[in-house]
C-alpha cells in the first residue's frame, strides 16, 4: 500500500467518520476502486487505526462540551458515566450477538468464518447506506424547529432513551453502511433527546468504542499470521500511525461542519446524501467493484 493510498483513505475516513455518511461505506468504496482489499485484515486494522485519529478529534472538538455537562458535578458525572456504561454494555450484547448470528448463519460452512468477510460487499453496504438514509430523513424532517432555549440540556437522556442508543448502535456495528454516528443521533432525536444532547451522547459512545475495536482488529491480524508481535506488530501498524494523524485533522474539519448543519436544522440533508451513495454504490457493484 503506498503513501498516497493512505493519505487518500485517511482523508475519505477523517471527512465521512465523523459525519453521518458511514465513513466504513465511503472507505471501503475508495479501497475498491484503488484494487485493495476491504476484508484484509491489513485493511481492518488500517481502519480502525484511522478510527483511532478521528476518536482523538472527538476528544478535543468535544471537550468543552463535555466538561460543562458532564463534568460540571460529580453527580452530573456519575449519572453520564452510569448511562455511557449502560449502553455501551447493550451495544456489546446487541452487536456481538448479531456478529455470533452472522458467521454462524451465512458462513455455516465455512472454516474460521469472521465478518469481516461481508466487508468488501458492496451489494451488502448499498442497502445499510439507505436504512441509515431512510432513518436521518426521517429524523430531520421531525425535527424542523430552530434550537430552542433547552437544545443543550441533557436531562432528557434517561436510562430507557440511552439504552435505545445502544441498541442502535449495536445494530451498527456488523454492518457497514449503517452508520453509527447517523443512526445513534436520529435514534436520540427520534426518542425525544435534544439533538445537540444526542450528538454529544454518541460520540462519547464512539471514543468509548474505539479502543476495544481496535483491540478486537490487532488481534485478528495476529491470529491471521500475518505478523508476529513486538517490532513485527509495530511495523506493520506504522501506516495506521500515519493515517491516524491524517483522519485526526479532517475530523475536526468534519466535527465543524456537523455541528453547524445541527444547529441550522439541515439534519435530513445527510439522509438525502445516504440515499443518494446508496444508489452510487450499488451502480459500482453492478460494474464488477
Amino acid at each position: 500500500m503506498s503513501l498516497l493510498q493512505i493519505l487518500i483513505l485517511a482523508a475519505v475516513q477523517g471527512l465521512a467518520e465523523l459525519l453521518p455518511v458511514s465513513s466504513s461505506a465511503h472507505v471501503v468504496v475508495a479501497e475498491k476502486l484503488m484494487g485493495l482489499d476491504p476484508s484484509s485484515p491489513e485493511m481492518t486494522l488500517l481502519l480502525v487505526m484511522l478510527h483511532t485519529g478521528t476518536m482523538f478529534a472527538v476528544i478535543l472538538y468535544f471537550w468543552k462540551q463535555w466538561h460543562k455537562t458532564f463534568f460540571r458535578s460529580t453527580q452530573a458525572f456519575k449519572r453520564a458515566a452510569f448511562l455511557l456504561i449502560l449502553a455501551t454494555i447493550i451495544t456489546g450484547v446487541i452487536g456481538e450477538g448479531l456478529v455470533k448470528v452472522i458467521e454462524k448463519t451465512l458462513f455455516r460452512h465455512a472454516e474460521h468464518a469472521e465478518i469481516e468477510q461481508l466487508f468488501s460487499h458492496l451489494e451488502l453496504i448499498a442497502p445499510a447506506l439507505a436504512a441509515a438514509g431512510i432513518l436521518i430523513l426521517i429524523a430531520g424532517l421531525r425535527e424542523k424547529q430552530p434550537v430552542a432555549a433547552n437544545a443543550d440540556d441533557d436531562s432528557a437522556l434517561d436510562v430507557t432513551r440511552a439504552g435505545i442508543i445502544g441498541a442502535v448502535q449495536g445494530l451498527c456495528l456488523p454492518f457497514r453502511g449503517f452508520s453509527r454516528s447517523g443512526a445513534t443521533i436520529s435514534a436520540g432525536m427520534l426518542a425525544g433527546v435534544p439533538k445537540l444532547s444526542a450528538e454529544r451522547f454518541s460520540f462519547a459512545l464512539a471514543v468509548i468504542l474505539t479502543p476495544p475495536v481496535i483491540a478486537r482488529e490487532v488481534l485478528r491480524l495476529v491470529k491471521a499470521n500475518h505478523i508476529s508481535v513486538g517490532l513485527h506488530l509495530a511495523s506493520a501498524m506504522g501506516p495506521g500511525i500515519l493515517g491516524a494523524f491524517c483522519s485526526f485533522l479532517a475530523g475536526l474539519l468534519a466535527l465543524k461542519w456537523l455541528s453547524q448543519w445541527l444547529e441550522k436544522g439541515r439534519w435530513y440533508l445527510f439522509g438525502i446524501y445516504c440515499l443518494v451513495a446508496a444508489g452510487v454504490v450499488m451502480y459500482l457493484h453492478h460494474h464488477g467493484y
